[in-house]
């Protein structure tokens, strides 16, 4: 029995991602620029020391094709081979990534967008169960690569489906891989890496089993009018101009970085107003939106805010628990013009600070997630029929990555962390790191709905609110 494989069906959250990813939105990427040759056995050993530690990583995505429901099933073993790409090779495929847009975009900034929309999980391979008539089929939910570059370069990426990795998920995989690479069995700070749940070797439950009993069901008719206030809201909502809604869509990258003294002047400014950082966040992005349009009346503008709900269970989980254990909670903010930083900033803050105290990450679970799914079959339902559920998505906390010794060892210059988003999703979703005091804003968008030059526009305009007005 220890050698059979253990599985569990999806929960709701889960499933809407299940069909989120086929479109495109949920491919979540951790990319690695390194000037250092790697050692392709140990990360070969580090993947699967991964697996083993952690069983979402270790399993299929089961599709039965005839209820059309998904299950994870967990091998008893890991699995996950690398793929390697000659420097030939890697060439090969840059050259089928240039563009005149992309003539300032660095081959590790390329790499990672043709791996964002490498969409494994569009492909299928049916086959018949041994003991069910039952079409099914099965996919990896966890791949490694990497490409050789030229002048001793290399970039390494983890990627993965959204279901098993969320934006902590990702961040305590990194800080587990570096140490294994490293040569030790902790998580690089002298904690040995536990189990999800012990040595059971099976999958955490989904988010709706672990939700606090002291929360009660939402009565059917509220949740009724819940789906339906989102549904519509959708198309009352300002967006940025789409450029191009027809064409095939892909996921881009845009970044902006702060020097120490202005991410920390922000810091001081967040903490002095009681508020975090995803609000500064979400108020200049606001004001840059206003800034790019012509037209200057009120406008209503959707952000989402993800909120790690690992410490709110019952039991809490530890971010070594791996999957994706977000919620969210959708707000509408009006913009008038000439909206000063911090007074938008508290004023969005405490309006999310307000819905979470009030549990609406969890007891709007069941209708975010029906909304999520019904877009994704009638993309009419959101603007232009753009599949765009909001202007920005945002997480409540800001990940910090202070183990630049580690990366510095393994000769690791630059790594970024994201997910797709050119299915149903935001304009821009923006994924902050605080590395070693500085400020890095990873933002996503789906292009050629936008184009890259429009949202390099947007995110230098929000440097420079950011910049200027603390």
């Amino acid at each position: 029995m220890a050698d059979q494989p253990r599985g569990r069906a999806v929960g709701a959250m889960e499933n809407s991602w299940c069909r989120a990813v086929p479109g495109g939105t949920g491919i979540t990427v951790l990319g690695f620029d390194i000037s250092c040759a790697p050692d392709m056995l140990k990360y070969q050993t580090a993947l699967h020391k991964l697996q083993n530690a952690h069983p979402i990583l270790n399993s299929r995505l089961h599709t039965n094709t005839k209820t059309n429901t998904f299950s994870f099933v967990t091998s008893p073993t890991p699995f996950v081979q690398i793929k390697t790409f000659d420097l030939s090779s890697t060439l090969e495929i840059l050259e089928t990534l240039s563009n005149p847009s992309n003539n300032s975009v660095s081959p590790f900034h390329l790499i990672l967008e043709h791996e964002l929309n490498k969409n494994t999980w569009t492909k299928t391979t049916t086959t018949t169960s041994s003991s069910s008539s039952a079409s099914t089929n099965d996919q990896d939910m966890f791949f490694g690569t990497i490409y050789t570059l030229p002048n001793a370069k290399w970039v390494a990426v983890m990627r993965l489906h959204v279901s098993a990795c969320d934006h902590t998920t990702a961040e305590t995989m990194l800080r587990e891989l570096l140490g294994y690479l490293i040569g030790g069995t902790d998580d690089g700070e002298g904690r040995g890496i536990e189990k999800e749940i012990g040595s059971k070797g099976e999958v955490n439950s989904g988010i709706e089993d672990l939700v606090p009993s002291r929360i009660a069901k939402k009565p059917f008719w509220a949740r009724g009018v819940d789906m339906l206030s989102y549904s519509l809201n959708s198309l009352r909502l300002t967006n940025l101009k789409f450029k191009d809604t027809k064409s095939a869509r892909s996921s881009q990258v845009v970044r902006f970085r702060m020097n120490q003294e202005e991410t920390q002047r922000i810091l001081d400014g967040c903490k002095a107003k009681g508020i975090k950082l995803c609000g500064a966040l979400v108020a200049a992005g606001l004001m840059a939106a206003d800034k790019c349009s012509k037209h200057h009346q009120k406008k209503k503008y959707g952000v989402l805010t993800l909120i790690d709900c690992r410490s709110n269970f019952d039991p809490a989980l530890s971010i070594h628990h791996f999957g994706n254990y977000h919620s969210v909670i959708p707000h509408i903010h009006t913009i008038k013009g000439g909206e000063n930083l911090w007074e938008l900033a508290k004023k969005t803050y405490t309006a999310f600070a307000s819905s979470k105290d009030n549990d609406k990450h969890f007891t709007d679970l069941a209708a975010l997630s029906f909304v999520m799914c019904k877009a994704i079959e009638n993309p009419a339902l959101t603007p232009s029929s753009s599949l765009r559920s909001s202007f920005m998505t945002v997480f409540e906390d800001t990940i910090i990555d202070d183990y630049n010794d580690m990366q510095r060892e393994l000769g690791v210059d630059d790594y970024i962390g994201c997910a797709s988003v050119h299915g149903i999703g935001p304009s821009i979703a923006i994924f902050d790191t605080i590395r070693n005091g500085r400020l890095d804003c990873v933002c996503v968008y789906p292009s050629p709905l936008h184009t890259r030059e429009q949202m390099q526009e947007l995110v230098d305009n929000m440097k420079k609110i950011l910049v200027d007005l603390v």
